[in-house]
């Protein structure tokens, strides 16, 4: 009951301080993180009893399918350049300075580099939410989440060797550089085969709630069977992730893309903001347990000290190295000091490092307990908090400093894609000359595309305005008014009985799509 009621006030949390967070301007999962540590102060609360075995195979299939679902591959390929130097070279040096620093702080090499694998991915939830907010260059986007996922998938790897260098006692070169080839060629191979096999069950089912179910399960699938076969389980999602972003759609019906997108984005909110809850938690709780000596002090701020300066120390040589090589209209996404300095100070640690920290084993396989685990969890968890509060409350002040921000108008782009995809669907039907569809379905048709492009294009015009300029709110007001009189009209005749449940359900659907459509 302790742990029901505990999970009652998480959710609470997330629920109320979701708002909170877009009225403040703060990235939600640092309010979500402070949340969870005063949650922890409060007397009597039950401390959560996680199984460290769970934490990566339940966390991270959903939260990187979701990620993956949000971009595509041409995105990535434009971007390949930078997001590979931060996701694979960044890492990878990050991993070796922090381990560096580590073992002169104390650790043996083999704790200290669990530890530098543990906190090297930044985390691209908080960042992502910043820029989305404040309207940062949609490649600059791009390129956090790209190094989002993929850092993932280089840091897991190197956990992955690292603590089983830690457990096992021994672990060649050779060893090691096999296990890494082993771990992306089958984690690859396995998401992209999966990938292929959801494809042709997607396109066999015809069933909304059934195909959302692949999608649902694949994941998981992808994860555990690539792990099995000694893989990269983060690899294996995020390729099946972007096979079916890039060739799923043709095969999933209307009504199951809808769905969906819901489930999807509804499972990235919640598991993300409970993480994030939980990390302020299991702060508290570690520290609760852990004698914190003056050495594991000095050792989390040495280690957070070398998270941010050697981020900063491999982003600006890499984009003058960069800028140099590429002189030309396709220059790389980071193309100036405030952009650098932008992602630069946008490595805030999260979900990653909090679930590695968590999911270290208790012991070795000599039996005696894992090297230092109490220092490398506590230090992990620090470097998440600290980032995540102190810059990811100071992100936001630095964009608007810098003058960083995009110029795109995103409602533009939508209007005018919408106006695209009509007009080819007029030019098809005009075009072709088949007898063998009466002339009443074809102009019924015709008009119902007609009336949608007239439409989408005087709200357009509305929104802008006779001058040009952003029009006042009383376009939004007027639209919300009708939508209102619609759902009056159809709630009335659902109580009544004039009308079934179903009926009035179905309308609804309509008007609620219409007032996404016209008001988001």
């Amino acid at each position: 009951m302790g742990e029901l009621l505990l999970l009652g006030a998480l959710l609470v949390g997330v629920v109320v301080l979701t708002p909170v967070s877009d009225r403040l301007g703060v990235p939600q999962p640092v309010l979500l993180t402070v949340y969870g540590l005063g949650v922890a102060l409060v007397p009597g609360v039950a401390q959560p009893s996680l199984d460290p075995s769970l934490i990566l195979p339940v966390l991270l299939p959903p939260l990187l399918f979701a990620a993956s679902q949000r971009t595509t591959v041409g995105e990535f390929r434009e971007s390949a350049r930078p997001i590979l130097l931060l996701a694979v070279g960044l890492t990878v040096a990050t991993t070796a300075v922090v381990a560096v620093v580590a073992h002169a702080g104390g650790l043996p090499w083999a704790a200290a580099w669990v530890l530098g694998a543990v906190v090297s991915p930044p985390d691209p939830v908080a960042a992502t939410a910043v820029a989305r907010r404040l309207r940062l260059p949609a490649r600059m986007v791009t390129v956090l989440e790209g190094e989002g996922m993929f850092n993932d998938a280089t840091a897991l790897v190197l956990y992955q060797v690292a603590v089983a260098a830690a457990v096992t006692g021994a672990l060649s070169a050779a060893a090691a550089s096999l296990e890494l080839l082993l771990a992306v060629v089958v984690g690859v191979g396995v998401g992209l085969a999966l990938g292929w096999l959801a494809q042709v069950a997607l396109t066999a089912l015809h069933d909304a709630p059934s195909e959302t179910t692949v999608t649902v399960v694949m994941p998981f699938v992808a994860y555990l069977g690539a792990e099995h076969l000694h893989g990269s389980g983060v690899l294996a999602v995020l390729a099946l992730g972007l096979y079916l972003r890039s060739y799923g759609h043709p095969a999933v019906t209307a009504q199951g893309w809808l769905l969906g997108r819901a489930v999807w984005n509804y499972v990235d909110f919640i598991l993300s903001s409970l993480t994030f809850t939980l990390i302020g938690f299991e702060l508290t709780t570690v520290l609760s347990h852990t004698d914190t000596s003056a050495g594991t002090v000095w050792l989390a701020v040495a280690v957070l000290v070398t998270l941010v300066l050697s981020r900063a120390a491999w982003m600006y040589p890499a984009v003058a190295i960069a800028r140099a090589l590429q002189r030309r209209a396709d220059a790389p996404v980071v193309h100036g000091w405030r952009e650098t300095t932008v992602v630069t100070w946008a490595g805030m640690r999260g979900v990653v490092t909090v679930a590695t920290a968590l999911a270290l084993p208790q012991v070795v396989d000599s039996g005696a307990g894992f090297p230092h685990r109490s220092e490398i969890v506590l230090v992990g968890l620090a470097c998440v908090l600290v980032t995540l509060v102190l810059q990811g409350l100071t992100l936001s002040p630095l964009v608007r400093a810098l003058g960083v921000g995009s110029a795109d108008d995103d409602g533009s782009a939508v209007a005018e894609l919408r106006a695209r995809a009509a007009e080819a669907v007029l030019q098809d039907l005009r075009s072709v000359d088949d007898t063998s569809v009466p002339e009443g379905v074809r102009r019924a048709v015709l008009l119902q595309y007609e009336s949608y492009a007239r439409a989408q294009q005087a709200l357009s015009d509305a929104r802008r305005g006779p001058d040009g300029q952003a029009a006042p709110d009383q376009l939004e007001l007027l639209l919300e008014r009708a939508s209102e009189v619609e759902r009056t009209v159809v709630l009335q005749a659902r109580r009544s009985g004039e009308v079934s449940s179903e009926t009035a359900d179905e309308v609804l659907r309509d008007i609620e799509a219409r007032a996404v459509r016209d008001l988001d």
